[in-house]
């Protein structure tokens, strides 16, 4: 694709008009924009920034994008035998297809990790920013992006994270305290933090190999089901 083509992605959503009524859509639109603004304000990219911000930091030496650029694809499992987008084995590329559209380095998705360097972004949240003695940004940020501003409206979710449900249909066991979030993924993971509980959970799998249309991971509740082992075996 032409490097210009990400500008005409964000040109698009700056331009698409709002409905009239004002409800919520789960959309990716909020976080490729956010992208947008952080590469022009930092005058590079969001692989270059979050590497140099986070990942190395953090010591997190799996956690990247495009990790066909460092690693062996052999040791990455495949996401899905494509017959209708890209028609080949997808492995060790981003799955999300407007974030393929993004040469793989989207805002809202791309991002590969194994489970213990996901547990450790997700334990940097749980303490609001702050790992290994270090502070990679302020409480209150946190805090913002983890508020449920329209729980009142019966929309769950925080501007960053995913939030327990408010009624029977959500994300999580149902045995999560309120303060809890994460974020649940197409292709068959789940990451949860619980400041009461003081539980990191993460679940890593590619569900949607060889083909995604089955999805007896969410059907089945199975995400949600080893999450309330867990809460059962380790809580009172």
């Amino acid at each position: 694709l032409r490097k210009d083509y990400s500008d005409t992605i964000v040109k698009r959503i700056a331009d698409s008009k709002l409905l009239p009524k004002k409800e919520y859509k789960y959309s990716d639109f909020p976080f490729i924009i956010l992208k947008d603004y952080l590469e022009k304000t930092n005058h590079t990219t969001l692989d270059v920034l979050s590497d140099k911000a986070f990942y190395k930091p953090l010591g997190s030496a799996t956690m990247t994008y495009n990790p066909l650029r460092k690693m062996d694809m052999d040791i990455i499992p495949p996401t899905e035998k494509d017959n209708y987008f890209r028609y080949t084995k997808v492995q060790g590329y981003v799955h999300d297809m407007g974030a393929a559209m993004q040469d793989g380095v989207a805002g809202h998705a791309g991002l590969f990790a194994n489970a213990i360097d996901v547990a450790k972004m997700m334990q940097m949240y749980l303490q609001k920013g702050n790992y290994g003695n270090h502070q990679y940004f302020s409480e209150k940020t946190f805090d913002e992006f983890n508020n449920c501003a329209f729980c009142k409206e019966g929309n769950r979710r925080g501007i960053g994270f995913d939030k327990p449900q408010l009624g029977k249909e959500g994300p999580t066991c149902g045995c999560v305290s309120m303060t809890s979030f994460g974020h649940t993924g197409f292709t068959g993971t789940m990451a949860w933090a619980d400041p009461e509980k003081d539980i990191v959970y993460v679940f890593l799998s590619n569900r949607t190999y060889p083909e995604s249309a089955v999805n007896k991971l969410s059907k089945e509740n199975i995400r949600e089901d080893i999450q309330k082992v867990i809460y059962e075996a380790i809580t009172d």
